[in-house]
C-alpha cells in the first residue's frame, strides 16, 4: 500500500510497491526490570545510567488517545524488538544495500506534532482496557491472513492520516489489562459499530509467541507482516533523552527484495536482487558517529535507539522515513533539520540470519 501522507518542509511523494501485503504494512513478561541501559554510553557522556522499564506487561499505561505507557515496553527484554545489536556482526552485502536506499538521503521523520501540517502526522493509538466492548471486522483483502475478530476498536478509534485520509489508514488498539494489540490496514468505521479492513492481527505483547494466530508468510496492517506500534517513536520516550528509547524503531524503504528476515514474517516485492533490503532488515547507526550535542535531546534519543537497538524494514514507501507517533510536543522543525543531517551512509546493515525466500 503506497504511504501518502508524510510530513516534510517539501512535497516528499513516496512510490511504493507491495505485494499481497495488506499494511502499508513466551518469555518472562510482567516483571519489572531495573538495569543500566546501554544505551547511555553512547559517545562517552554521562547519561543517566540506571532506569526502570517494565517489559511485557502494559497493565500500568495510562487510557486514551496515544497515551502513555509509563515506563512499559512491549514484548520480554529478549524480544528482537528490545535487544541490543550494537555489536553484532556486520552483513557481508552492507553497503550495496545500503546503497540502493541511498547512502546521501538523510533520515526524515514520518511523524511529528500537528501544529505546523494542520493534521495527524505519524501513526496514532488508542489505549483501552479490558472493559472495552468487541466489535465484529469485515475483512476486504486479506482475510485469509487476518486473526478473526470481534476486536475492541472503539467507534472512534483514530485512524492514520485522519477520517478523510486516503493512504495506509492504520487503527492500532492496545488492551492494556490483557496485553493485547490489535492493528488494522484500511480501517474504516462502520455505523453499525463493526470496522472494514484490508486485514488485522493480533499480538500479545507479554511474550515471545508474538502471534500465536499467524503464520509464516502472512502479511500484517504491516507489509512485513510486523507489528507496527513497538517500532514506533514516541514523545514520552524520546523526552527522557539519550537512553529513553529502549527498542528498534521502524523505518520504510522505496524498493525492498522478494525475502524476508525473522522477526518479520511476509515480503512485499517481486524483485530478487540481492542489493536489495529484505523486510525485517535491520540496520544501526555507526558506532563511529558522533551524535552532535546541539541536537534536541529528542533527536538525541531517536539517535541513541538508532546505535543501540537499530531500524527495522517495515514497509515500502519514503528511503529511510522513520516511524511514530503524533504528539504536538515533537518540534517538526528540529526532526526535520536534524534527522536529515544523518545520511545512509551513517548506517550499517546488521548481519541477517535465517533469511527466507519465498
Amino acid at each position: 500500500m503506497l504511504k501518502t501522507h508524510h510530513i516534510t518542509l517539501a512535497v516528499v511523494v513516496a512510490l511504493s510497491t507491495s505485494l499481497t501485503a495488506c499494511g502499508g504494512g513466551g518469555g518472562g513478561g510482567g516483571t519489572p526490570t531495573t538495569s543500566a541501559d546501554p544505551a547511555a554510553q553512547s559517545n562517552g557522556t554521562s547519561l543517566p545510567a540506571v532506569t526502570t522499564t517494565v517489559y511485557g506487561n502494559l497493565r500500568g499505561a495510562s487510557l486514551g488517545l496515544n497515551a502513555s505507557l509509563n515506563g512499559a515496553v512491549p514484548f520480554p527484554a529478549d524480544n528482537a524488538w528490545n535487544t541490543d545489536i550494537s555489536k553484532s556482526p556486520v552483513d557481508p552485502n552492507s553497503t550495496a544495500i545500503l546503497t540502493s536506499i541511498g547512502l546521501d538521503a538523510g533520515l526524515h521523520p514520518d511523524f511529528g506534532s500537528e501544529k505546523a501540517y494542520g493534521g495527524p502526522i505519524g501513526i496514532p493509538y488508542v489505549v483501552v482496557a479490558s472493559s472495552q466492548p468487541k466489535v465484529p471486522m469485515h475483512w476486504t483483502a486479506y482475510g485469509d491472513e487476518s486473526d478473526p475478530g470481534p476486536y475492541p476498536v472503539p467507534a472512534n478509534a483514530p485512524v492514520e492520516g485522519g477520517s478523510a485520509s486516503t493512504g495506509d489508514r492504520h487503527v492500532l488498539v492496545i488492551d492494556r489489562d490483557n496485553n493485547r494489540l490489535y492493528e488494522l490496514g484500511n480501517g474504516f468505521y462502520n455505523p453499525d459499530g463493526s470496522w472494514n479492513a484490508n486485514c488485522g492481527a493480533i499480538f500479545f505483547l507479554d511474550g515471545n509467541d508474538v502471534r500465536p494466530g499467524g503464520q509464516p508468510g502472512w502479511t500484517s496492517a504491516d507489509a512485513a507482516g510486523l507489528p507496527i506500534f513497538p517500532g514506533l517513536a514516541r514523545y514520552e520516550e524520546a523526552a527522557a533523552g539519550p537512553g529513553g528509547i529502549k527498542h528498534a524503531l521502524r523505518f520504510t524503504v522505496r524498493s525492498s527484495r522478494k525475502a524476508y528476515v525473522p522477526p518479520a514474517t511476509h515480503w512485499a516485492s517481486s524483485n530478487t536482487s540481492v542489493n536489495l533490503p529484505p523486510m525485517g532488515m535491520r540496520v544501526r547507526l555507526k558506532a563511529s558517529y558522533v551524535i552532535p550535542s546541539t541536537f534536541t535531546k529528542e533527536t538525541r534519543a531517536l539517535l541513541t535507539a538508532m546505535k543501540t537497538y537499530g531500524l527495522i524494514v517495515a514497509d515500502n514507501g519514503g528511503n529511510w522515513f522513520v516511524s511514530g507517533a503524533p504528539d504536538d510536543r515533537w518540534n517538526n522543525d528540529k526532526l526535520v533539520s536534524e534527522l536529515e543531517q544523518v545520511k545512509g551512509s551513517n548506517f550499517e546493515v546488521v548481519r541477517m540470519d535465517g533469511l527466507v525466500h519465498p
